[in-house]
């Protein structure tokens, strides 16, 4: 089964879990299943159907927008994480 990291933002839709272990043969799978038994999180990975633009997914050190997208395949053995994008700061 695939894990997926999830970032500390976003670990109060999660019951508090860090590492979430969920079901899929690809990227886009893995998320429908994570977001099937924790609701609350669609809203803050999607936008409609679409992942939202500041929401990055890695496989490993791979950004899976460099690879096929949620249709990338992962194994039961892969980690992802959920990498939020940081934005702001000073002029």
């Amino acid at each position: 089964m695939a894990t997926i990291r999830i970032p500390t933002p976003l670990r109060a839709y999660t019951d508090g879990a860090s590492d979430i272990d969920v079901t899929g043969e690809t990227v886009g799978e893995a998320l429908s299943n994570l977001v099937d038994r924790h609701p609350d999180l669609r809203a803050h990975l999607f936008q409609d159907d679409e992942l939202r633009s500041f929401v990055n997914i890695f496989i490993g050190d791979e950004d899976i927008r460099f690879m096929q997208g949620l249709d990338t395949e992962i194994d039961a053995e892969d980690s992802l994480r959920i990498i939020p994008s940081i934005a702001g700061g000073r002029r």
